[in-house]
């Protein structure tokens, strides 16, 4: 359970960014964020802030019934919300987690993920005893695929079927630090 690896929502502050829970106050940017059609399309379409249809109800519910499953900050920077980083798929018997992150499109192109990657990283090192990090990519999707190598993650596979629960599995790279 999420819980168990964070007792406590952690606020992680980067150079230029901070990773902290979601308020009531940014339902309003979150709902802009989720109507993008261009951040959401090489992401699946379960993930928990598209469960509920309105911005409100989602913050409500995500640090209750989502953080049995899954941490989600808020990525906040000089220009206010940016996006949302992800502790997903952590299984304590192999000290494994998975991460993921969805940016606005402002946020794309200027480091922006490598350093939220590098900060969540970070965090687990120093704060928990997780030694298996991974992550799952869209083929179609290099962006967070740079990212990854950058911060020294193997492809491990390519171009592979993972379920993310659409009617057909998705075709995937996985990777692990």
């Amino acid at each position: 359970m999420m819980k168990d690896l964070f007792p406590e929502l952690p606020v992680i502050r980067g150079e230029r960014v901070v990773l902290k829970p979601l308020t009531q106050d940014d339902a309003p940017a979150l709902q802009e964020f989720v109507d993008s059609r261009k951040v959401y399309r090489y992401v699946p379409s379960f993930l928990f802030e598209n469960r509920y249809d309105d911005a409100h109800t989602v913050i409500d519910r995500l640090y209750t019934e989502c953080l049995e499953d899954s941490l989600i900050l808020g990525m906040f920077d000089e220009a206010g919300f940016g996006g949302l980083a992800e502790f997903y798929g952590y299984r304590p018997e192999f000290k494994k987690i998975s991460l993921g992150g969805r940016f606005a499109e402002r946020c794309w192109g200027r480091g922006i993920g490598t350093e939220v990657a590098g900060i969540m990283l970070q965090y687990l090192k120093e704060n928990t005893d997780i030694d298996i990090i991974t992550a799952s990519t869209m083929v179609e999707n290099i962006g967070p695929g740079k990212i990854l190598e950058k911060l020294g993650f193997s492809l491990v596979a390519h171009a592979v079927e993972e379920d993310w629960g659409f009617d057909e599995p998705v075709i995937v790279n996985k990777w692990m630090l």
